[in-house]
């Protein structure tokens, strides 16, 4: 669970010499961003998520795999429900920032303005605009890839948690409502360790019940409040 919470609440790309096709890519890619933020209010996904942390000599990288469904709503508010390979709760209600552990149960609280001001759940959930953003990130764009644009985000007053993030989106199309979408999230921290999200069955601006981002503490779990 320590895990999850640091890559979620921890939460400047090289142009070189680009050819007029390359720096149109790139141009592109700041744009579905800026699409993204302004046409987004709410989404809807499936995701898997694959921790690497550095390897240690003579051995290989250790992975973490899990996964689950993601939801979120603007203004900062977003629920990430891990299902494998343990059940785990993270919810942002505006006010409070809830982590719930199934198999402790327990429930840790924290103020949501304290931890999301430079996280990839921030990234998400609460920005509306590219100007917003700029406020707390340096923004350009990296090499296509893997079939979607890339724009790498630096943190502006990095306390040293995240070295850097950056964020996939396939481009818009009938099928996505003609808004770009977010498909990958990669983060990297202060100590090397990458953390890769990537989201299925992406759906833009859906209804949500008004409950889906109230945390109800399960009878018996211990309530923490750091």
């Amino acid at each position: 669970m320590k895990l999850k919470f640091q890559i979620l609440c921890i939460c400047v790309a090289w142009l070189g010499h680009a050819s007029l096709a390359f720096a149109q890519s790139n141009a592109d890619a700041i744009e579905s961003l800026r699409q993204f933020l302004l046409l987004t209010n709410s989404g809807r996904a499936q995701f898997t998520q694959v921790v690497s942390s550095p390897a240690k000599a003579g051995q290989t990288p250790r992975l973490k795999t899990s996964s689950g469904t993601f939801e979120f709503q603007k203004p900062q508010q977003f629920r990430f429900a891990y299902q494998k390979p343990f059940v785990q709760t993270i919810v942002a209600d505006g006010q409070s920032l809830w982590l719930y552990d199934a198999d402790l149960n327990q429930v840790t609280v924290r103020k949501q303005s304290q931890m999301l001001g430079q996280t990839p759940a921030a990234l998400i959930a609460s920005s509306g605009d590219l100007k917003a953003l700029q406020a707390e990130f340096n923004l350009a764009a990296d090499p296509d890839a893997e079939g979607l644009h890339w724009v790498r985000a630096t943190p502006k007053q990095s306390d040293g948690a995240v070295q850097w993030l950056r964020v996939g989106l396939t481009a818009a199309n009938a099928a996505s409502q003609n808004v770009p979408v977010l498909s990958a999230l990669e983060i990297v921290d202060g100590l090397g360790q990458t953390s890769r999200l990537n989201f299925q069955k992406f759906e833009v601006n859906v209804k949500l019940t008004s409950d889906t981002f109230q945390f109800k503490v399960p009878t018996g779990a211990q309530v923490i409040r750091p």
